[in-house]
């Protein structure tokens, strides 16, 4: 065994994992070698009861398992063609004004958000059925790319959220009450993203141009209950989840449940399910759900090694000593999320980074329950700020070749959308009641 200081420890620990990560290895390689070659110079033998301890509780947590269920839940959404409906009807209503098209494929994005809850089949489903449809009507290619990225990463931030269910266990917060809490700020952003495009659509009339009227000249009748038929099955879906967490009928893991059995009764009614569905939506969630607690695991021995080291309480103290008082420290927490997400992947940031700092929002005087959805929303930007930008590499592996957008469309589109992110979160600060309000209803 060896004698380090706590600040030695903290930024041989934190730099070799960030080191890792940019040479190219995946985070479990780095978090897990990092932690285990750390933990072993500094407490010996002893290190390995410490990681099995840490490893067997992460793995039995009862609450995680609501990620397999709701990741079921998404993929099998996917293969419904719920999206195809939506937009078919949304289209009717909305392509007759300037920017429409980006508008639906928020108003998509949107609703997705609150059945799916994974980035990947909402930026992917997007991009192959509303990015075509914007491009070839004359759409600008970065409004058009910037509209799908931003409209498929809400499903990361309004739930069921596969963030918000390793959130809660990491920082100590109720599941429930994250979901609850991060609904209005993600309608929040909707908004903001949705007034966005009107507005700019407005001013530069030819980036994104009315699709002709007799496109869409269906009676009224209709196209209304087209629309009706087409938001009654999520909205369904939406309530059986969220309304049983929200009346106190369910907590997190026995909705996911109930979800994951509604979106495939909702696939068989649609006449899109089959066994190979069956096996393929399987084989995704068993494919997420590994990738999801593998860098968990090793993440949690991490922190398991990084706390007992000191290196907790030296963040701490950097934190706690940033100039201009608690709002200063508040900021200094929002920068390093801001920062890491460039470089690291999120369920990373949250296992590594939350256990850490969930303890210093009492300590500033803050909500833990709006300090964390401080972070969550904050973390929102990371899946659309290179070089680690999931968002934007979904998109570019997507996008149909013959489209033509490029990298430098889509990285142009989404930087507007980051900004409107941080006018979210100043909304958050200024009227904290955003994030509060809903969970304070809840029937417990």
């Amino acid at each position: 065994m060896i004698d380090l200081s706590p600040e030695i420890v903290t930024i041989i620990m934190l730099g070799g994992v960030l080191v890792g990560v940019l040479i190219g290895y995946p985070l479990a390689i780095p978090v897990g070698a990092v932690g285990l070659i750390m933990g072993f110079l500094l407490f010996g033998t002893g290190v390995f009861d410490l990681l099995y301890a840490r490893l067997f509780k992460l793995v039995h947590s009862y609450v995680l398992l609501a990620i397999p269920l709701f990741v079921f839940m998404g993929v099998m959404l996917e293969r419904s063609g719920i999206t195809e409906r939506m937009y078919a009807a949304l289209y009717l209503w909305l392509s007759g004004f300037r920017g429409g098209l980006a508008i639906i494929t928020v108003l998509i994005g949107t609703i997705l958000a609150a059945c799916v809850g994974i980035i990947g089949a909402s930026v992917t489903m997007l991009a192959l059925l509303a990015l075509p449809s914007m491009i070839k009507r004359g759409y600008s290619k970065s409004l058009a790319s910037g509209s799908v990225c931003a409209g498929g990463t809400l499903g990361i931030l309004i739930p069921p959220s596969i963030m918000l269910v390793i959130f809660g266990p990491m920082a100590g917060i109720s599941v429930g009450k994250l979901f609850m809490a991060a609904f209005i700020p993600g309608l929040v952003l909707s908004g903001l993203y949705i007034t966005y495009i009107a507005v700019r659509c407005f001013f530069q009339t030819k980036i994104a141009p009315a699709v002709p009227v007799e496109e869409r000249a269906v009676p009224f009748l209709k196209k209304t209950a087209t629309l009706v038929a087409s938001l009654v099955p999520p909205g369904l879906l939406i309530l059986a989840v969220l309304g049983s967490i929200f009346f106190g009928i369910a907590p997190p893991t026995e909705a996911a449940a109930v979800g994951a059995l509604a979106a495939t009764i909702l696939t068989i009614a649609y006449r899109r399910f089959s066994f190979e569905v069956l096996s393929d939506t399987a084989l995704q969630t068993l494919k997420v759900t590994s990738m999801i607690l593998l860098i968990g695991g090793l993440s949690f021995a991490f922190v398991g090694v990084f706390i007992p080291a000191g290196g907790a309480k030296v963040v701490e103290a950097v934190i706690m000593g940033t100039p201009g008082g608690y709002w200063g420290a508040f900021a200094m927490v929002m920068f390093i999320i801001f920062l890491l997400g460039f470089f690291i992947d999120w369920i990373g940031i949250i296992f590594i980074m939350v256990p850490i700092l969930a303890p210093i929002a009492p300590a500033l005087g803050f909500d833990p329950l709006w300090f964390g959805m401080m972070i969550i929303i904050n973390l929102q930007m990371s899946f659309m700020t290179p070089p680690f930008a999931a968002a934007i590499f979904y998109l570019r592996g997507s996008a149909p070749p013959e489209l033509g957008v490029t990298m430098g469309d889509i990285i142009r589109g989404v930087f507007p959308f980051v900004g409107l992110i941080m006018i979210g979160l100043s909304l958050c600060v200024a009227f904290p009641q955003i994030i509060l309000w809903l969970p304070a209803q809840m029937i417990k």
